[in-house]
């Protein structure tokens, strides 16, 4: 994913909408969150505080940030007796390359 813009979002006379916000945040995962948490700060940085665009964006801007920089959990609780999965935010093991194909 790049952090190039839609050319029709570039153009000075196109008015910020919440569908063009919502547009870019759809499918945030944790690997493009930062990346997308920057299309939307640009894309919101000329509209006036009370915008429902600048508003809906400021939010996703947020949790995006959060969303990059801690991960996301996903499904149920680990059964009792089960360790629990390393979190993405833990220093990684390394591991040796014979590992990683077996």
């Amino acid at each position: 994913m790049s952090e190039a813009e839609h050319p029709l979002r570039r153009s000075a006379d196109h008015e910020v909408t919440l569908d063009d916000v919502r547009q870019l945040m759809g499918a945030s995962t944790p690997h493009f969150a930062l990346q997308i948490r920057n299309r939307i700060a640009r894309l919101i940085a000329g509209l006036p505080a009370g915008h429902p665009a600048r508003v809906e964006g400021e939010r996703e801007i947020a949790r995006l940030t959060k969303l990059g920089y801690s991960g996301e959990n996903r499904g149920v609780e680990g059964e009792e007796g089960l360790p629990p999965l390393p979190s993405v935010t833990a220093t990684p093991q390394p591991s040796a390359a014979k590992d990683l194909h077996a």
